[in-house]
């Protein structure tokens, strides 16, 4: 018999390790429970480097929210919350990280409740579905064999209102897209440096420029996208798809020493 490896992601624990329990009492199904974002990804490095990857991941919608807990090495993807430079995500965007490096697993959100607009982030972050909390267990197991099949599974309460979200973020990712293809090469690649939280002298020595023309730059590029700050040019970015300067490449060896 083929069993489908699942992995139960939630932070409250005791939630967490009762609906591993109730699946795990289904003959094809492998289950192992989370209590964080860091420890889900911890599981999946794991799996992966013995050769049992996980096929579904089921993932709370509000994971994090409110507890502080940061997952080192992904950024959010989708805008779900207001994001410090310390990586704070919520469960919305670990899906998009963990789809982002294992695109084989099939991501389903439980939720407390319906929400269209997080619903609509969870689709456009990778997830085949949305699942209330409180569904029956004979609907959950549906919906984890159905989006093995490649099915994608939302309450049907929740497809009208689902459907206008992402018509609205198509509308907004195109204006977006439009205001960043008035930029100049030089200020695109300041705004890809603003992107990856770069200050303006970071920006100038990375792109050997002097900080008063960086700063000319950046108001260039406020201006052009119609926005009155960096906060707010970084949110327009990634709708449009923007992503950041690659600061892996910035470290190199000088006399023995990284710098």
């Amino acid at each position: 018999m083929v069993r489908i490896r699942v992995l139960v992601v939630d932070d409250h624990r005791i939630f967490a390790e009762s609906l591993a329990a109730a699946l795990a009492a289904e003959p094809d199904v492998d289950v192992s429970a989370a209590g964080s974002g860091p420890a889900a990804l911890r599981s999946l490095e794991r799996a992966a480097a013995e050769g049992r990857r996980y096929d579904v991941l089921l993932v709370d919608a509000d994971l994090g929210v409110g507890l502080g807990g940061a997952l080192p090495g992904i950024r959010p993807a989708v805008p779900v919350q207001e994001v410090g430079e310390d990586g704070l995500v919520d469960g919305i965007s670990l899906v998009a990280g963990v789809r982002g490096t294992q695109p084989h697993i099939r991501v389903v959100v439980l939720a407390e409740k319906d929400d269209p607009r997080r619903a609509a982030l969870a689709l456009q972050a990778g997830a085949s579905g949305w699942v209330a909390k409180d569904c029956s267990l004979s609907r959950l197991l549906t919906v984890i064999r159905g989006v093995l099949r490649e099915e994608t599974h939302l309450p049907p309460a929740l497809l009208t209102g689902v459907l206008r979200e992402l018509t609205a973020a198509r509308k907004h990712r195109t204006e977006s897209e439009r205001l960043v293809e008035s930029l100049t090469p030089r200020e695109r690649e300041v705004l890809r440096c603003m992107v990856a939280g770069l200050g303006r002298k970071a920006v100038a020595e990375r792109l050997f420029l002097s900080p008063h023309t960086v700063r000319t730059h950046m108001q260039n590029v406020l201006g052009k996208l119609g926005v009155h700050s960096t906060l707010a040019a970084v949110a327009l970015a990634r709708r449009a798809g923007v992503g950041p300067v690659d600061l892996a490449g910035d470290v190199v060896e000088r006399g023995g020493q990284l710098a």
